[in-house]
């Protein structure tokens, strides 16, 4: 029996507010765009969330580290957004991720997963960028995580996790179909690793690998001032799959859903009848012994 199910990726700009309604009435805006599409898993990009920032003045915004402290008191109301609109469109949702402070006052750069029922849990990221560690001090997370919802188990790599193997692998091993990466790269380099780094786990793991980025300037922004991406969906190369590995992708620089139909079963056949058995054969890569 067919398990299909119809995803929404967002290609999703930075924009700039003078009330937290306008980033509220925005947000409502995305969902109703998706809920027309039929979604039934919405996926938002890494840092989407820094756009608060601009709610916070002119000397806070500009300050790398002053924003990261003024934004909790954002968090609260961010937060709640989400699981109401999930539940009044009757869909599944990555939020975008958000530097949330600790008790310990370090700062993660976090992803929370919501259904109609509200948090299903969160993804904190696990390998940071040099701009994270250097400058903006964001500490990585220590737990991989995989989600269970009615669409199926759900792992989540944001960005720079994605071109790092054993962290899919770890969540695909424990059931995983769906890998959600949420990014947000400044050029074409960096837009290429993580697209590289996706279609690598989708190749390797035989799952689907859904990728959100940012888009667009927002000069006044120190954290998130250049953003460059396209929103694409990726699948494994194999008998009933694209060719290529790309299931869909955007070719323009706009702010808008990407959507498409996917199915989980044809993962679960090609793991076992594909061409090749990336996922059944991965253990066996150990057994060779380098030469030196």
């Amino acid at each position: 029996m067919s398990k299909k199910c119809r995803v929404a990726v967002a290609q999703y700009d930075i924009g700039f507010f003078n009330h937290f309604d306008e980033f509220a009435a925005k947000l409502e805006n995305w969902f109703q765009q998706a809920y027309q599409q039929n979604a039934e898993l919405l996926v938002f990009p890494e840092y989407g969330s820094m756009e608060l920032a601009s709610l916070l003045g002119e000397a806070v915004y500009c300050d790398l580290h002053q924003q990261l402290y003024a934004m909790q008191n954002l968090y609260q109301d961010y937060q709640a957004c989400y699981p109401e609109l999930a539940k009044r469109y009757n869909t599944i949702v990555l939020a975008s991720s958000f530097p949330v402070q600790l008790p310990d006052s370090t700062f993660r750069n976090r992803a929370n997963l919501f259904g109609p029922e509200g948090l299903i849990g969160f993804q904190d990221k696990l390998m940071m960028t040099r701009f994270e560690n250097e400058q903006w001090i964001i500490t990585a997370g220590d737990e991989i995580k995989v989600f269970n919802t009615d669409i199926g188990k759900i792992g989540i790599n944001i960005c720079y996790d994605s071109e790092f193997p054993l962290f899919a692998q770890q969540q695909v091993s424990a059931g995983a179909d769906l890998l959600l990466v949420p990014s947000c790269t400044d050029g074409w380099s960096g837009f290429h690793r993580v697209r590289i780094g996706c279609q690598a786990r989708a190749l390797e793991n035989q799952c689907y690998v859904l990728h959100s980025p940012t888009i667009g300037n927002a000069s006044w922004s120190p954290a998130v001032d250049c953003n460059t991406g396209k929103a694409s969906i990726y699948t494994p190369v194999d008998r009933g799959f694209p060719n290529n590995g790309i299931l869909a992708q955007l070719e323009n620089d706009h702010a808008k859903w990407l959507s498409a139909d996917i199915d989980l079963t044809e993962l679960a056949h090609i793991r076992q009848q594909g061409q090749v058995l990336n996922h059944r054969d991965w253990h066996k890569q150990y057994h060779a012994k380098l030469a030196v």
